[in-house]
C-alpha cells in the first residue's frame, strides 16, 4: 500500500461524498496531501458536488439522477470530468483503476453492488454503509478473503474493536462490547415517547450525523444493524456480542479476552479519527481536535439496555439471529419507516412495529444472492405501501 511518507499519493474513491461522512472524509483529505480523490458520487446535492469537484478535481463523478448529471455537466464544462448518472456512474467509480481504496458512505443498499465491483478489482473498502454487511455480510466477507481485499470499518465502534484487537491473537477474544449512547431518549417510558417529533429525536447528545442514523440511535435500531455487521466483521456469534449504554460517548467499544482482560478504544466523539484510521491503517497519522480530559470528564457510567422500551434492538437481535433474508427485512423496514416519521406520517413508536410485522409477513429465504436482497427490500417496501398508503397521501 503507498503511503505518503515514502512519496507515494494514495488515491481515492468516495460514495456519499455529500454526506456526513463523506464531508469529513474530504476534510482529512484536505489535511493530507498525500491523499488524492479520484472519483466522486453523490445522490442529489448538485451545489456541494459542484463545490467538492472543484476543490478536489476527481476525474469521474456522479450523481442519481440524469437530469442532475445534466445540470453538473454544464456547470462544470470548464474541467476535465467525466459525470455518469445512477448504479452505472457507482460502479465505474467502484471500479476506478487508479483508485486504491473505496470510501463507501453511500446510505442504503444501493451500496452493495458497487461494493463488490470494488472488491472483485481488489480495491480496499473503508467500510461506513451499514446496509452492505447487515444484509449482504454472508456474500462481502468470504469475497474480500478470497481477493485478499481489506474491509477497514469506518463505523467508531467497529472501529474501536478493530483497533482494540491489533496484535492480539484474534482467536482469544471471548466478547466483543458495543457501547451505545442511548441516543435523546435514553431513560423515557414508551408513553413519554408517544408524542416525541423528529426535532427531539434528531438532537443526539453527543454525535453530528445524519438524520437517518440520528434517528435510528434514538430508537437504538442503530446498535442492532451494528451487532449484526459486527458478526460479519469480526466472525463472532451473536451471543458473544453485548450492547452496553454509555452515555459519554468516550468508550467507543472494547473487547474481551479469554484471560479476562478487555481492551478498550476511548476518543472524543469525532468520526475523523476512524475514518482517518482506515484511510491510513496500519499507520496513524497525527490530526487536530479536541483531546479526551479525564479531569474535566471525571466519571464515565454503564447501563444495560432498555430492550422492552426500544423493542427495535430486540427486534434487530431477533432478525439477526433468524438470518438469511431476515436482516434485510429488518433494515428495509426500518428504512421506509424512519422516512415516513421524518415526513410525519407515523408517530416514532410506530418504527418498530412497522419493523415486527414486516418481520413477521416475511417468509424467509436461505443465502440470498443479491438480486433476491434487493428484491426483498423492494417486496418490503411495498407491504408497507399496501398496510399504511393512505396515511402517506394524506
Amino acid at each position: 500500500m503507498s503511503m505518503g511518507r515514502d512519496g507515494f499519493v494514495k488515491k481515492i474513491a468516495i460514495l456519499g461524498s455529500t454526506g456526513s461522512i463523506g464531508t469529513q472524509t474530504l476534510e482529512i483529505v484536505r489535511d493530507n496531501p498525500d491523499l488524492q480523490v479520484v472519483g466522486l458520487a453523490a445522490g442529489a446535492n448538485i451545489d456541494e458536488l459542484e463545490r467538492q469537484v472543484r476543490e478536489f478535481q476527481p476525474r469521474l463523478v456522479s450523481l442519481r439522477s440524469e437530469a442532475d448529471c445534466r445540470e453538473l455537466r454544464m456547470r462544470l464544462a470548464d474541467m476535465e470530468v467525466q459525470v455518469i448518472p445512477g448504479m452505472e456512474g457507482l460502479l465505474q467509480i467502484a471500479e476506478m483503476e487508479e483508485s486504491e481504496i473505496l470510501v463507501t458512505a453511500i446510505v442504503g443498499m444501493i451500496g452493495i453492488r458497487p461494493t463488490i465491483a470494488a472488491i472483485n478489482r481488489h480495491k480496499d473498502i473503508a467500510l461506513a454503509n451499514k446496509e452492505t454487511l447487515v444484509t449482504a455480510g454472508h456474500i462481502i466477507m468470504p469475497l474480500a478473503a478470497k481477493m485478499g481485499v481489506s474491509i477497514l470499518p469506518v463505523d467508531s465502534e467497529h472501529s474501536a474493536i478493530f483497533q482494540s484487537m491489533q496484535g492480539e491473537n484474534k482467536d482469544r477474544v471471548s466478547r466483543l462490547l458495543i457501547t451505545a449512547s442511548g441516543g435523546p431518549f435514553r431513560g423515557r417510558t414508551r408513553q413519554q415517547l408517544e408524542n416525541v417529533q423528529p426535532e427531539d429525536a434528531l438532537k443526539h447528545p453527543n454525535w453530528s450525523m445524519g438524520n437517518k442514523i440520528t434517528i435510528d440511535s434514538a430508537t437504538l435500531v442503530n446498535k442492532g444493524l451494528e451487532v449484526m455487521e459486527a458478526k460479519w466483521l469480526f466472525d463472532m456469534d451473536l451471543d458473544r456480542i453485548q450492547v452496553v449504554v454509555h452515555p459519554q460517548s468516550i468508550i467507543h467499544s472494547m473487547v474481551e479476552y479469554v484471560d479476562g482482560g478487555i481492551i478498550a478504544q476511548l476518543g472524543t466523539p469525532d468520526m475523523k479519527l476512524p475514518i482517518q484510521y482506515a484511510l491510513f491503517y496500519p499507520d496513524r497519522r497525527p490530526m487536530a481536535g479536541k483531546r479526551v480530559d479525564f479531569y474535566e470528564l471525571g466519571s464515565i457510567t454503564f447501563e444495560k439496555p432498555d430492550m422492552e422500551t426500544f423493542t427495535g434492538l430486540k427486534l434487530a437481535m431477533r432478525a439477526a439471529a433468524e438470518g438469511g433474508s431476515m436482516p434485510t427485512v429488518f433494515n428495509a423496514a426500518n428504512e421506509k419507516a424512519v422516512s415516513l416519521f421524518l415526513n410525519r406520517k407515523i408517530h416514532f413508536l410506530q418504527i418498530p412495529e412497522i419493523i415486527e410485522m414486516c418481520m413477521e409477513h416475511h417468509r424467509k429465504i436461505e443465502n440470498p444472492d443479491v438480486d433476491t436482497i434487493l428484491d426483498t427490500e423492494q417486496e418490503t417496501y411495498e407491504r408497507i405501501r399496501d398496510l399504511i398508503g393512505s396515511s402517506e397521501s394524506n
